[in-house]
């Protein structure tokens, strides 16, 4: 792998190599052989499912190969049928450690400049589980903002086993895709993330 993921934030990394059952020694924090090994393994793994599923843009695929296993393939999937629709989508946003999530909820709030793209913090977000993406779409290579856009694109980008952030009833969000929760609440989510799937 050429460049580490969350390579400012070892635990994160091993609870998501854990959660894929790739990393079983200590969560601990330090970057050792057996983490190596599991994002080593990791990186195979993501391989193995792009030349199954199919490869796409490198920003896309770069967000892709930040979720966890079980997300890959649906996320490629819900690409793909977005491309069928002849829509031009991309993923621009993949997994976000707590401290990148955190930023995000900063922006737009305690002076920070940038409008509000998030009620939740670091731990608050599928997002930081590996569970979730953003999709952007565009048009004449210019990126599209207007929801209605989103809101069309949903119809071909749900896909069965996602959930859709325009389903929101507070803070709908349109871009926004994830796993299906199958009524798991995102403090249980979190808890078993910390855990590395270990509970």
């Amino acid at each position: 792998m050429s460049d580490r993921l969350f390579s400012g934030d070892v635990l994160f990394l091993q609870r998501l190599l854990s959660c894929c059952g790739l990393y079983t020694d200590r969560l601990d924090g330090d970057y050792g052989k057996h983490t190596s090994d599991a994002e080593h393994a990791f990186d195979e793994r993501c391989r193995a499912i792009a030349l199954s599923e199919g490869g796409v843009d490198g920003r896309s695929e770069a967000n892709i190969r930040s979720l966890q296993l079980v997300a890959q393939p649906l996320a490629r999937r819900a690409l793909r049928a977005l491309h069928a629709a002849s829509l031009d989508a991309r993923i621009i946003s993949g997994t976000r450690d707590y401290e990148e999530q955190n930023a995000l909820f900063r922006q737009g709030r305690f002076g920070n400049p940038g409008p509000r793209v998030t009620n939740a913090r670091g731990g608050q977000s599928w997002h930081n589980f590996g569970l979730a993406w953003d999709i952007g779409l565009f048009e004449g290579g210019q990126y599209v903002t207007a929801d209605p856009k989103y809101k069309t694109a949903a119809a071909h980008g749900k896909i069965a086993g996602l959930e859709w952030g325009g389903d929101w009833k507070t803070f709908p969000d349109f871009p926004h895709y994830q796993v299906g929760a199958e009524g798991r609440s995102i403090s249980s989510a979190r808890v078993r993330f910390e855990a590395g799937g270990r509970t």
